[in-house]
């Protein structure tokens, strides 16, 4: 980090409103991912070096009925999954958390691996006890929850069903 004096005068980033400018190029990649991901049985997109492992979510809209994929960043805990609704430290959480709250039995692909799992967003002893691993898979999340404007993060955990 640099001290104040090396920042002062510096413009401060705004990073909400860099997120919104380039969410459009961000769900273009996230949707490549997502098709080398399905296209190669996970050998391309499982995981990505200095991020960590991914999976392919899939949702159907709460609204709209829409069947959706996300790729995610997932941390194990036994035979559960976690995953994390931060939506980058977005005030408000992903379109993938509602719909999983909506419709909370569904599939995600790990590697070559499909397998059906029941969605459930975690207690908050849970939480307590999965945050910390969070982000120790990836140490944004914390930077994420800062920036969150007081939005709590959820975890989802993913239960074989």
């Amino acid at each position: 980090h640099l001290s104040s004096q090396a920042t002062e005068g510096r413009p401060k980033v705004r990073y909400l409103e860099v997120a919104d400018r380039v969410w459009p190029l961000t769900r273009r990649v996230m949707g490549l991912h997502t098709l080398l991901y399905q296209a190669t049985g996970g050998r391309i997109g499982r995981h990505i070096p200095g991020v960590g492992r991914m999976l392919l979510l899939d949702h159907v809209g709460a609204r709209t009925g829409t069947k959706r994929t996300s790729p995610l960043l997932y941390t194990p805990d036994g035979d559960d999954l976690v995953i994390v609704a931060s939506k980058g430290g977005y005030p408000k959480h992903p379109a993938w958390y509602h719909n999983l709250v909506a419709n909370p039995d569904t599939t995600i692909q790990v590697g070559s691996e499909r397998r059906p799992v029941h969605a459930r967003v975690a207690t908050a002893e849970e939480r307590e006890r999965l945050w910390p691993m969070v982000v120790a898979t990836y140490r944004g999340y914390d930077v994420y929850q800062a920036r969150s404007q007081g939005r709590e993060i959820p975890l989802v955990i993913l239960e074989p069903s």
